[in-house]
């Protein structure tokens, strides 16, 4: 077997996100999602109305979830946005840099030119160098922007690849 993807069903998948979102949002060293939000708070900031959401399995299991979305209205909507989510057992198996290679694609079908990354916390080395090698370049630097639980304040990036 290999890994999967599949779009998500609001409603009928919104555990199996959850499952993926909860140990990484209470973790609060990552997203901008209230830690202490539930399932209602950490839904309403990785799936809102905008976005589509694709789910990673192997076998059946959930390992990670991505959302896409338009990063802005109107003359900024040729740029996307997109967000990635793995749970703590997917960690070095592949499945962000699946994800994100289905993302770039569902985002080149949908007619996007370019990809931006809006917040990402300059702790996440990982995600930040997945992000490198597959293109994207950090185009601004957000200073003291995420208050890291046990770092304090941290910055942010902003990371762009044209498609």
């Amino acid at each position: 077997m290999t890994l999967s993807i599949r779009e998500a069903r609001r409603g009928a998948d919104d555990d199996a996100v959850w499952q993926i979102l909860q140990p990484v949002v209470e973790a609060g060293d990552t997203f901008c999602a209230e830690p202490r939000g539930g399932m209602p708070g950490a839904l309403a900031y990785f799936w809102p109305e905008t976005a589509r959401v694709w789910i990673a399995e192997w076998e059946g299991e959930p390992l990670g979830c991505s959302y896409l979305r338009p990063n802005q209205t109107g003359n900024g909507a040729h740029v996307c946005n997109a967000g990635y989510c793995t749970s703590p057992s997917a960690r070095g198996r592949g499945v962000a840099r699946a994800l994100l290679d289905h993302s770039l694609d569902q985002a080149r079908c949908a007619g996007y030119l370019a990809m931006q990354f809006n917040f990402v916390v300059t702790t996440n080395t990982r995600a930040i160098d997945i992000w490198t090698r597959a293109g994207f370049d950090t185009v601004g630097r957000l200073p003291d922007a995420f208050n890291h639980p046990q770092k304090g304040l941290v910055d942010a990036l902003v990371m762009y690849r044209r498609l």
